[in-house]
């Protein structure tokens, strides 16, 4: 958690970390919800996918799949460029949410807050077969790609970004955690606004 005063005049950022089909980005819609009276911006890491991602060839079938859990499938230039336009600009609250939120310290070292949404492995996994069938495709193929490459990503790269978290939230959402998190960020938006109003 930084605390850099001269930070003040920005927004406060907050990078959400977490596992495929988490609940990074439900956190995010319910954050933007409560601070929906103010200017807010959310950056989704999925949507700065490469159109033609590279392969990655599972490590034990070694079957060749489009990789969608590594950084260098991600356009970092123009995902750093919108992070640092949008750290830069006068929002209030900034938020990154994706995979690799907790794993770039062009994010994660600017950030204020730093958050690992936590989730059982198995329920990840029901949530992603659920989310893909919707999408079209078929159970063998979504239950091959995630126990082919999907699991190993996550324990090589996702993982260990929890140790870069100032709250580990769970991912069920059956607790205050959000609620927590929330008055947390009012506090410290309060806070800021106070130390930037003229004495």
């Amino acid at each position: 958690m930084k605390t850099d005063q001269s930070r003040t005049a920005r927004p406060l950022i907050v990078a959400v970390g977490g596992g495929t089909c988490s609940g990074k980005t439900t956190l995010c819609n319910r954050i933007e919800e409560r601070f929906s009276h103010l200017h807010v911006r959310v950056l989704h890491m999925d949507h700065y996918f490469k159109k033609n991602p590279p392969n990655v060839t599972a490590p034990f079938t070694k079957k060749v799949y489009p990789e969608h859990n590594h950084p260098d499938t991600l356009e970092l230039p123009r995902l750093f460029a919108d992070c640092k336009e949008a750290f830069m600009s006068p929002y209030d609250l900034v938020l990154v949410e994706g995979l690799f939120a907790l794993y770039f310290p062009e994010i994660y070292e600017q950030s204020d807050l730093s958050v690992f949404v936590d989730l059982r492995a198995e329920e990840r996994f029901c949530r992603r077969i659920r989310r893909h069938m919707a999408m079209g495709q078929t159970f063998d193929e979504i239950t091959d790609r995630y126990l082919d490459t999907v699991c190993f990503r996550h324990d090589e790269l996702v993982e260990p970004t929890k140790n870069r978290a100032d709250l580990i939230l769970s991912g069920t959402f059956r607790h205050r955690g959000v609620d927590w998190l929330c008055d947390a960020i009012a506090a410290r938006l309060s806070s800021r606004k106070t130390r930037e109003e003229p004495t």
